[in-house]
């Protein structure tokens, strides 16, 4: 009960974890989304205000140069007022007078062309930036115009004398702002946003915002500011929801800001994609690899999101994500909550829980103690007791039966068994008396029925014997049939009858033989006619002893069969040298006389293996039934297709022997029963042969198999027997 009540508790610990975690995640994930989505309207306001300021000042611009381009002699005598051309070659701001923290500061490359339009845009640009630039300042550090031709105007209050400590080569092309307002970089003519770089002279983080001014189709400068990101960086940095992390990057990789990413030092930005691939600069930095890793592994799953996807989930990093994109550059704002911060809420409170469900289940267990060793566990002693008591044939036993519980309900019924139970042991002393004697009868009726059924046994064993030794004879009978009627076909076709006519020829001719042998038609075709018969005659007696030799053979198989069924139960076994080649050709050598009547052809593939020890018998008989059940299988073949092959080989220490023919083959669902007592698929068949063939496999410690694809495509019987060498049994 205290183990129940405990998996109750740790199931209602692991729900409320679950649930805890669900409503906590959820709640993370919202506050997650709201976060970075107001963060991204905050931080993207000044880069949108940047934005504002170009468009209000492109205008001015515009109207200013439109204006100027009626005063071309007032022009001509202002730029004179205004600048000077040094000896350097660069036109520069008049030193005398110009204070820089209030005014707009100008520089033309030696290589500029001072003709009456460049004059009037510098001059309206001039005069625009001492209008805007110092209210502009207040959030931007830098307003600055540049000309397609290389000269650059602007107002820099920080930073009052930075146009006469230029140097004459200086080139506005070699910033990254410049080619962006260009028209074959820039075809839309759209606000353009640089990437992050320190600043050589202020050594500050900037990026730079340019907006291209065309006039009649024709690119005549660009407005640009120059933004600070210090403040950016230190916010997204430092200001984050309690156990996250903020990041700032670009779509290109390049990283703006990182609490891990070290600055110090350093005079270009870190890019997360080509930067990874080079362990030393990551782990400069970032501080090892891994973290490296880690972030362009969240780079590339924020870039491959789908469109309008706020808020994701790393499940292999155990963090949940949330994007935002800030207008104007364009970047990514990324916020990274890590899994842990989200579970370790609800993991103290489930363990909270849990410690106030161990600590009722203690308190519950030591309540149910108390209870079952008053009412449970004293009455289970006395039943106890009063069971040692009836068993050791004291039946006046003792309990309380005047509770009205369930434990008073069992004393009465024990009383009541106790009761019955020494009413039945008088009983059964009472039955005991006549039991022995009902036994001894008993006994001698299984002896009667023991003794029927040895004999019954007995004679069964017999019949299968009497049949096996039956079935083996006739298929050998049929080979000394078939021998000697071949035998008598060719004694019968012997010319005996030619040797009469020769010789009563010659005793005709007696008197002239020579001249009839020599001169007589008849007789000059006698000798060569006795030649003749005579190789006939000595030809079919050879074969007559060949088949009388087989006749031989197979009398003498018939006795070895009868004795192999005789000693199907002689213990032990008899083994023998026996040359398997040998027995191979000798069990091809009894069917020889049917093959050759049911016109097969043999294919042998026998190996020349060594003798081993074996029952040759035994093995004869088996190859013996093979061959012919093979002949058989095959009469529905054409005789010019019928085919059997022999193979004998050795794997590992097995002799295996296979007969295939090419027949009527075997139906897979016959396969189970081919080797059963009686069964068999020839009409004419009586199931003995294989059944026999596969207990004599058996008892050489073998195994009889068969395989075939099915009806018309042929079977494969195999013989496997243990390879036991002559010298090892010897």
């Amino acid at each position: 009960m205290g183990a129940r009540i405990g998996l109750i508790v740790a199931l209602s610990t692991l729900f409320s974890y679950l649930h805890m975690l669900h409503a906590l995640r959820t709640e993370a994930i919202e506050r997650l989304e709201q976060h970075v989505v107001e963060r991204g309207e905050r931080e993207q306001s000044i880069f949108l205000l940047a934005e504002d300021n170009h468009a209000l000042f492109k205008k001015a611009l515009v109207e200013r140069i439109r204006t100027l381009q009626h005063e071309e002699e007032e022009v001509y005598a202002r730029f004179d007022r205004l600048f000077v051309r040094l000896p350097d070659g660069t036109v520069r701001n008049r030193p005398e007078g110009l204070d820089g923290t209030r005014m707009v500061q100008v520089f033309i490359p030696p290589h500029v062309p001072l003709d009456a339009e460049f004059r009037t845009r510098l001059l309206a640009t001039y005069d625009v930036l001492s209008w805007f630039g110092p209210a502009f300042h207040v959030r931007f550090s830098t307003t600055y115009v540049t000309f397609p031709e290389g000269a650059i105007a602007g107002f820099w209050a920080t930073l009052p004398t930075w146009v006469q400590d230029l140097p004459p080569d200086f080139s506005v092309a070699s910033y990254e702002d410049f080619p962006l307002a260009q028209p074959e970089n820039n075809p839309q003519r759209r606000t353009a946003w640089t990437g992050i770089f320190k600043e050589v002279v202020s050594n500050l983080w900037l990026t730079s915002v340019t907006t291209p001014v065309d006039l009649g189709g024709r690119h005549i400068a660009s407005v640009g500011h120059d933004v600070l990101l210090g403040e950016l960086m230190t916010r997204t940095i430092n200001d984050h929801l309690p156990g996250a992390y903020n990041m700032l990057f670009r779509d290109d990789g390049q990283l703006i800001a990182h609490s891990e990413l070290k600055l110090e030092g350093t005079t270009s930005a870190y890019n997360i994609l080509s930067n990874t691939e080079q362990p030393d600069a990551a782990v400069k930095r970032l501080g090892s690899a891994e973290k490296a890793a880690h972030l362009r592994a969240i780079f590339e799953r924020v870039k491959s999101r789908a469109p309008g996807q706020t808020v994701l989930e790393l499940p292999e990093n155990d963090e949940y994500v949330a994007v935002t994109k800030l207008r104007g550059p364009g970047w990514t704002l990324v916020t990274v909550l890590p899994g842990h911060v989200v579970s370790q809420p609800a993991l103290l409170a489930a363990r909270y829980v849990l410690l106030l469900g161990i600590l009722s289940l203690l308190l519950e267990l030591v309540i149910m103690y108390q209870v079952l060793r008053q009412q449970i566990t004293r009455p289970l002693q006395s039943f106890t007791e009063a069971t040692d008591k009836v068993a050791a044939g004291d039946f006046n036993v003792a309990l309380d039966t005047t509770r009205h519980d369930e434990l008073g309900q069992l004393a009465q019924a024990f009383r009541l068994m106790a009761d019955e139970v020494q009413r039945r042991e008088v009983a059964l002393c009472e039955a005991n008396e006549g039991l022995e004697q009902r036994v001894e009868e008993r006994t001698r009726e299984l002896k009667d029925v023991h003794l029927q059924l040895v004999q019954t046994a007995r004679r069964a064993g017999m019949a299968e014997i009497a049949t096996n030794v039956l079935h083996n004879v006739g298929n050998v009978l049929n080979s000394v049939y078939t021998a000697s009627q071949v035998a008598k076909e060719r004694v019968k076709g012997m010319r005996v009858e030619h040797v009469e006519r020769v010789a009563r020829m010659i005793h005709e001719h007696q008197s002239d033989l020579s001249t009839f042998l020599t001169e007589d038609g008849r007789g000059r075709h006698l000798m060569p006619f006795l030649d003749k018969l005579g190789q006939n005659l000595v030809e079919d007696r050879q074969e007559i002893v060949l088949l009388l030799d087989d006749v031989g053979r197979y009398t003498e198989h018939i006795g070895d069969i009868v004795k192999v069924q005789q000693n199907y139960a002689r213990i032990p076994r008899m083994h023998e040298q026996v040359s398997l080649p040998g027995l191979l050709e000798d069990a091809l050598r009894i069917n020889f006389a049917g093959l050759v009547r049911h016109q097969v052809k043999v294919q042998r593939h026998i190996a020349p293996l060594p003798p081993v020890m074996t029952d040759k018998h035994k093995t004869l008989m088996i190859l013996v039934n093979l061959i012919s059940n093979a002949k058989y299988a095959m009469d529905e073949v054409a005789p010019s297709e019928r085919l059997l092959t022999v193979r004998l080989e050795q794997v590992a220490d097995r002799i295996r022997i296979s007969i295939h023919d090419n027949g009527m083959g075997i139906a897979p669902e016959l396969l189970t029963r081919i080797f059963q007592y009686g069964f068999t698929t020839r009409d004419e068949g009586h199931g003995f042969g294989l059944h026999s063939s596969a207990i004599a496999a058996q008892e050489l410690d073998g195994s009889l198999a068969v395989h075939s694809e099915g009806p018309g495509h042929g079977a494969t019987f195999t013989l496997e027997i243990p390879h036991i060498a002559v010298a090892r049994s010897a």
